[in-house]
């Protein structure tokens, strides 16, 4: 399955309710947060993550994608 910033949002947020965060209100920044956290993690594992194989035929490095 590919990485999801949406998808990882979703989850972000359903973590921090558990918590007791509010991400509901005039005035609540939560679901902001989230979303900018979601971006960030998604976009440093695709620009620079490698996936290491270490034999066979396909070994060497792998950019995640």
């Amino acid at each position: 399955m590919p990485l999801s910033k949406s998808s990882l949002k979703e989850k972000f947020e359903t973590e921090l309710k558990a918590q007791g965060f509010v991400l509901e209100g005039e005035f609540a920044m939560t679901s902001k947060f989230a979303e900018a956290f979601a971006n960030a993690v998604v976009d440093e594992i695709t620009e620079n993550a490698l996936v290491p194989v270490t034999s066979g035929s396909s070994a060497g490095n792998y950019k995640v994608t």
